[in-house]
């Protein structure tokens, strides 16, 4: 039998292996269309193959792995349909968000947005990023995004939001290199910003969604020439990476 303590280290372990593998595809180190051969993993990562089958195991129902039948693992990639299936679902549930923060969000938080997109402007000059703060800038923005789905009462959007959060991480890396995006980026937020601020839900979600047709439409332009994605799955490359630009 199993010692109870025993099961608990068992299970912290694989959690930590899956938080490791995660991170990885999430950063790029591990990209799309990578071979997760389970020997050169369970090395790099110091465990035995158990916690690590697990984690691909999860990896694989989060949608981020595929793992073909007698063969190693592979980190899945998007097709130019799965983009559009995922802006669609972050169209309905970030306009949803958006509307409760206008509704409900507190003196702290709406002041906290407020100095995110004074820092946002002041990383733009004559209409483009100052060299050296695209990384400083695109965390802001994703900074903005995290506080206004924390506004978010609805358990069960939040459950949604938090099911393609490791998506739009992956996805939204490919919207910081293309040019001009980041710049519109700030001038949407900043109109979802003020509809907040005036506490007008309609507009705050009819800013976020068009935030997020905007961001669709720019990438779904951009893809068709960049190396790794076309409109077959499973063949995007890394990039820069940050959610919700």
């Amino acid at each position: 039998m199993v010692a109870a303590g025993d099961e608990v280290m068992h299970r912290q372990l694989k959690d930590a292996v899956y938080a490791q593998v995660l991170e990885k595809i999430l950063d790029g180190t591990l990209p799309a269309g990578y071979a997760l051969r389970e020997g050169e993993l369970a090395a790099r990562f110091g465990v035995s193959k158990t916690p690590l089958r697990d984690a691909l195991a999860r990896l694989q129902a989060d949608g981020l792995v595929s793992i073909p039948p007698y063969r190693s693992a592979v980190v899945v990639g998007y097709s130019q349909q799965d983009l559009r299936e995922i802006y669609e679902v972050r169209e309905l549930l970030e306009g949803a968000c958006a509307r409760e923060a206008a509704l409900t969000i507190n003196t702290d938080d709406l002041a906290e947005l407020s100095k995110l997109m004074r820092d946002s402007a002041a990383c733009i000059a004559a209409g483009e990023v100052l060299e050296g703060r695209e990384e400083g800038l695109a965390a802001l923005i994703d900074r903005f995004d995290v506080i206004m789905y924390a506004q978010c009462r609805n358990q069960r959007i939040n459950e949604m939001v938090a099911n393609i959060r490791n998506h739009i991480q992956r996805i939204g890396r490919l919207t910081t290199r293309i040019p001009g995006r980041m710049v519109k980026s700030v001038r949407e937020h900043q109109a979802i910003y003020e509809a907040i601020v005036q506490r007008d839900g309609a507009a705050a979600e009819t800013a976020m969604r068009r935030h997020i047709l905007s961001v669709m439409a720019d990438q779904l332009v951009n893809i068709a020439g960049a190396a790794g994605l076309s409109a077959a799955p499973s063949t995007a490359g890394p990039a820069d990476e940050r959610a919700g630009i």
